[in-house]
């Protein structure tokens, strides 16, 4: 993928067919390392899932026979000396703590770092698409801190959908304001 910003779309796609209620996005820029987190409290894995995840030509799909997203990920990482990690717990094993996590480390001044991309549209589309989920999205830098917690904006909507076109422009519009504030 060119950009990130689709691995986080295709991950939290993941979590979506999990059935989390909440998916947590969660970037942090620290010199020159980004550790990309995605977290849901969905149906989890099994172990013998787990252990074939990372592999591309293995997948719990039947409309495809491989399975590409997290294998992407997993090369985008490496490939700037990184790492990726999943860590599962399934809701049959556990059916109260259950979820799934994936953490991808990233060296930023590598040759072969790619670009995080529009990560704007990225929370933006998961939210349009999947207006009754949970979306918790953290982007910290030395700069700055980007959230947002559709938990929060459900509270002060009170009812009115998330994936209505004035909430999303809000959204869009609110994301982008805080990764370019007016005053800088």
């Amino acid at each position: 993928m060119k950009e990130l910003s689709l691995n986080i779309l295709d991950i939290a796609e993941n979590s979506v067919k999990a059935k989390a209620s909440l998916i947590e996005i969660l970037l942090t820029q620290e010199e020159n390392i980004l550790t990309l987190i995605i977290r849901d409290d969905g149906v989890g894995m099994s172990k013998e899932v787990l252990e074939g995840v990372t592999n591309p030509f293995y997948t719990t799909r039947t409309t495809r026979k491989v399975g590409l997203g997290i294998p992407l990920l997993k090369m985008a990482a490496e490939q700037t000396g990184g790492t990726l990690t999943v860590e599962s717990v399934s809701e049959n094993d556990d059916n109260i703590n259950h979820g799934t996590t994936v953490t991808a480390v990233f060296y930023t001044d590598h040759i072969d770092f790619t670009p995080l991309g529009d990560v704007v549209s990225t929370i933006t589309t998961l939210i349009q698409g999947h207006p009754d989920f949970n979306f918790l999205f953290i982007h910290k830098t030395d700069e700055r801190e980007v959230t947002l917690d559709t938990r929060e904006l459900r509270t002060v909507l009170e009812g009115v959908p998330l994936n209505s076109y004035d909430v999303i422009k809000w959204i869009e519009e609110f994301l982008s304001e805080q990764y370019n504030p007016i005053n800088e």
